[in-house]
């Protein structure tokens, strides 16, 4: 037996001599499509609803899709994409000025406005 046929992704199967029965009807009908995830809808802004997040199909073409929360469970569509853009600008501008240390002009004789050190606890 060689390694190959274990470890190359695109083989049908984990055996290269038996093929279960549900990923041969499967082979059957999605012909080319066979292994590959279904496209996302074309225009999600007309209210069609994005179900394939979750969907992965493993080496022997056994598909399954994973629940993914939509958007519907929010106020308003776009809030959690806007609240998330938001957190990652937030957190690349903290990253950016975690690691500055030139701290020149920032102590006074009242206040120290320096940061703690370099890195992030």
């Amino acid at each position: 037996m060689t390694t190959d046929q274990n470890t190359n992704q695109q083989a049908a199967n984990y055996d290269r001599h038996i093929t279960p029965p549900e990923v041969s009807d499967r082979m059957e009908q999605e012909g080319d499509n066979f292994k590959k995830t279904p496209e996302p809808p074309k225009n999600p802004a007309e209210g069609h609803l994005d179900t394939t997040k979750g969907y992965t199909v493993d080496r022997e073409g056994m598909a399954n899709n994973y629940a993914v929360e939509p958007e519907m469970y929010y106020e308003e569509r776009g809030d959690l994409r806007e609240k998330e853009e938001a957190l990652k600008a937030e957190r690349a501008e903290e990253l950016k000025t975690v690691n500055q240390t030139n701290e020149a002009g920032k102590l006074e004789a009242d206040h120290d406005d320096r940061g703690k050190g370099p890195g992030i606890i």
